[in-house]
């Protein structure tokens, strides 16, 4: 494991999660052996070498579920290792988190919940991002102004676990629905879906950086996704990797290109 990255928000919540458990959690049908505290794969399909961290603009607010961040093929996982403004909390019917209504009244943020639109009042939902407040705009003087930063919330759970978040969380009534259009079909092979237009969490959170302009991180984290669910597969047959495919190869690129980039 490489071990330069310290937890992230989704690690810190499944290691929360192991400690009230009272029995082990066993995922079904993968791998058997020793997996990587950093990447959930076993050591010898380890990826945490390839990490890709993009400084972003946007945010992700992860709210999973009881058991994602437990679960080895989880894609919030990927998010928060690729976007460093990854927070993540465990959904609970009866309690709310109070670190998470902080986060959602933070003012450096503008909260948008990433629900399909069909299943929302129409006047909730917007398919692309409200614009940024201008100087003009506002009678606070100039420098006191401060353009809000994007903050995807994502309902990291089944489809219907998703569902009954949406409906049974009351404090994300007040912000915005954003309703995404993607264009393709799902490519997340890890886990069979009843709908080849659903998408995985991380593609979904894909799709959200494309929509705030961090372009290249979206493309990262496209391409970290291949790499992991080739890895995960590849375990889950007893296969060797190629680390030269192109999922490898791309990955690579990409990671090479934000390293040779000046951080502002």
């Amino acid at each position: 494991m490489n071990t330069n990255h310290p937890p992230h928000a989704v690690s810190r919540l499944r290691t929360a999660r192991l400690a009230r458990s009272t029995r082990p959690f066993l995922a079904r049908g993968g791998p058997h052996g020793e997996r990587c505290g950093g990447c959930r794969l076993i050591l010898s399909h380890c990826i945490c070498a390839l990490r890709p961290v993009v400084p972003t603009r946007a945010g992700v607010c992860l709210i999973m579920a009881e058991h994602e961040a437990l679960k080895p093929s989880n894609t919030g996982w990927l998010i928060a290792d690729v976007v460093p403004d990854t927070m993540a909390f465990g959904w609970a019917r009866t309690e709310v988190d109070t670190a998470l209504l902080a986060v959602l009244a933070d003012p450096q943020w503008q909260p948008y919940v990433v629900f399909p639109g069909e299943f929302v009042a129409p006047e909730r939902v917007i398919t692309q991002l409200l614009p940024e407040q201008n100087a003009s705009d506002s009678s606070e003087p100039a420098a006191a102004i401060s353009k809000k930063r994007p903050l995807f919330i994502l309902l990291d759970a089944t489809w219907p676990e998703a569902r009954k978040i949406f409906k049974k969380s009351p404090y994300l009534e007040q912000f915005p629905v954003l309703s995404l259009l993607p264009e393709q079909l799902s490519r997340y092979r890890l886990r069979r879906s009843r709908r080849d237009e659903h998408l995985c969490t991380s593609e979904v959170a894909g799709l959200c950086l494309q929509l705030a302009g961090d372009v290249f991180a979206a493309q990262t984290l496209e391409a970290y996704l291949d790499v992991f669910s080739e890895h995960y597969l590849r375990a889950k047959q007893q296969l060797k990797v190629d680390w030269d495919d192109e999922f490898h190869q791309r990955l690579r690129a990409l990671a090479a290109s934000v390293a040779s980039t000046p951080q502002a």
